[in-house]
């Protein structure tokens, strides 16, 4: 409650956290903390990786708990990289197909498609808010694109996308009003001397760099991740 600022840096909807105030109880994947205090802003950096269906979940949930006032308070970074649904179907087949590999065993992945988003972003083919709100048949582009690469390189992967372009569109305009610049948003902040504070999901035994690899999540969620 004495901070200005609640940035979340990495990870997606894999992690949580509960945070009890009087006798409300909100249950946040994606969303900062910071969320619920009047005054302060909430940012999902550029580092997360934004499933908007469950987003849209989560919000619509905690609302129902209480959660008011965030229209104002939440901003999502431009620069975010997108979840598709197509992402956590892949996480699902990796780990099937890693079952039956010798010398191996499975990740423990909650299949929240985290991993192969990080993958797609690396690879330079994922998709971004930005990408999203810019112009739509330029995303579609994009989306189809990532689409046809996964389904080429995984067979059992079937993605209808038609039905997933229409689900963007509407998704498009709901977000639109949270999305910002991050670094400069975040500069301001900074340069007016407002408080800031980074919140980070998981903890450095599953740091893909410094954790017990390869059973870590597939972000820094140590100190080297805040930049």
């Amino acid at each position: 409650d004495k901070m200005d600022v609640v940035c979340r840096c990495q990870g997606g909807n894999n992690a949580g956290h509960t945070v009890i105030v009087g006798d409300k109880k909100y249950d946040f994947h994606l969303l900062p903390s910071g969320v619920i205090w009047e005054g302060c802003d909430s940012l999902i950096g550029n580092g997360v990786v934004i499933h908007l269906p469950g987003f849209f979940d989560e919000l619509e949930k905690n609302i129902a708990k209480g959660l008011s006032g965030w229209e104002s308070r939440l901003k999502i970074s431009d620069k975010a990289h997108l979840v598709f649904d197509l992402h956590q179907d892949l996480d699902g087949l990796q780990e099937t197909v890693r079952e039956g590999l010798k010398g191996t065993t499975k990740i423990g992945t909650t299949r929240k498609g985290i991993g192969p988003t990080y993958a797609s972003k690396m690879i330079r083919n994922g998709v971004r808010v930005a990408d999203l709100l810019d112009d739509f048949e330029s995303f579609t582009d994009k989306f189809c694109n990532l689409a046809d690469i996964q389904m080429a390189a995984f067979p059992d992967l079937k993605v209808d996308k038609a039905a997933e372009l229409e689900r963007y569109k509407v998704f498009a305009e709901r977000i639109r009003p949270l999305v910002v610049e991050s670094v400069s948003y975040l500069h301001q902040k900074i340069k007016k001397n407002k408080k800031v504070l980074v919140e980070g999901a998981n903890a450095g035994m599953i740091d893909i760099d410094f954790g017990t690899y390869p059973y870590v999540t597939s972000s820094n969620c140590s100190i080297g991740g805040v930049c």
